[in-house]
């Protein structure tokens, strides 16, 4: 009996000093502080920066995607009335052109028998005129029939005709009639620079035979581009003349870039529902732009007054955004609470706040805020 007594006091013991030691482990759990703590030393040698709320204009946005391109009458897609075999040609792609410049040389037979042909009606021609005139006035003063002189006057139209049609395609080609008259016949023709520009595309080589259906290069001139975006049904509403456009090249810089909306489609493509959107660039001459580079691209359609603070206020951490605000400044020193925020729009150097349980007398942290709770 005196060995059970004495177990049993060791029993209630044991389950005593368990009961303090958890007392004690819940005592220091509540008094461990919460929240971050920062000195002021540490405030100061980390050039850290409070702020609070500030009601600033962000526009909304309509999201879009494009391509820098040039207006029509600035590319060129040369090809050849006539088929024939490359005589002559030097261009690579991005050489620079002139209006008016020798692009390639061509030769065929064909250009040979056409230049006949125009010298023989050219040569009858005058001898028809004369003739039709002959039987005219033998017509009018009763000498000649009437189907001799109509015989004359269709031989004359008929020559006159073609005399026109062929001294048109002979300049279609580049080949002088005028040198033709004289006896100069050429098997070559040329084609020439309709735009100044840089060669973009050059599809043929020396020897090579060229149809008609077939691009000879192209010449794009790039000193006025512009913007070609493609915006969805959803959205076109909302787009006007005049809005501001901000854009990126995502393959080539990390800049952005203006411009202006200029002019919106009038039908929809019905493959991806889409309305094309043509805007003008500003300061154009101070970017390199190339026909064919992709944009992404925002259309500032409206604007809204709302509470904000600086970029770097804001942070991420794992999918989830973050203000420090200052919950407490005393004993020389801060308290900052990580508090989730929804982020909106940013536009100038500031990112919308979305919260209710935030007003315009709270201080947060608006530097340093990476260094304290990282990405």
């Amino acid at each position: 009996m005196k060995n059970i007594i004495q177990i049993a006091a060791v029993f209630l013991l044991l389950i005593g000093c368990g009961n303090k030691n958890n007392a004690e482990s819940v005592s220091e759990e509540q008094v461990e502080p919460t929240g971050i703590r920062v000195t002021q030393d540490q405030f100061d040698t980390n050039d850290l920066m409070l702020g609070a709320l500030e009601k600033r204009t962000f526009p909304k946005m309509v999201e879009t995607s494009g391509m820098i391109d040039v207006p029509p009458e600035n590319r060129a897609s040369i090809t050849a009335f006539m088929g024939g075999f490359v005589k002559n040609t030097s261009l690579l792609v991005g050489d620079q052109v002139k209006k008016g410049q020798l692009l390639v040389s061509l030769e065929n037979q064909e250009f040979v028998q056409m230049q006949q042909d125009y010298l023989e009606i050219f040569n009858q021609l005058d001898f028809l005129k004369a003739e039709f005139e002959r039987n005219q006035t033998l017509f009018e003063e009763k000498i000649a029939s009437q189907k001799n002189f109509l015989q004359a006057k269709s031989n004359y139209e008929t020559a006159k005709a073609r005399y026109k049609g062929l001294r048109e395609q002979l300049q279609m080609l580049n080949i002088s009639p005028n040198r033709v008259e004289q006896g100069n016949i050429t098997s070559q023709a040329v084609i020439y620079a309709p735009i100044s520009g840089s060669v973009t595309k050059m599809n043929v080589a020396k020897g090579s035979y060229v149809s008609p259906a077939t691009e000879i290069m192209e010449i794009v001139d790039n000193d006025h581009v512009h913007l070609e975006l493609s915006v969805f049904e959803k959205d076109i509403l909302k787009v006007k003349k005049g809005q501001r456009i901000q854009f990126k090249i995502p393959e080539a810089s990390e800049d952005t870039f203006e411009a202006e909306v200029h002019l919106v489609g009038t039908s929809i493509d019905d493959t991806n529902r889409s309305i094309k959107v043509h805007g003008h660039l500003a300061h154009e001459e101070e970017a390199n732009f190339l026909p064919g580079m992709f944009v992404d691209a925002k259309i500032m359609t409206d604007t809204i007054k709302t509470l904000s603070l600086p970029e770097e206020a804001v942070i991420e951490s794992e999918g989830t955004y973050y203000v420090l605000k200052l919950v407490d400044k005393e004993n020389g020193g801060y308290t900052f609470e990580q508090i989730p925020v929804k982020q909106g729009n940013t536009y100038d150097g500031y990112t919308e706040i979305i919260a209710t349980d935030l007003n315009e007398t709270d201080q947060f942290l608006t530097k340093g805020v990476f260094d304290l709770i990282g990405g």
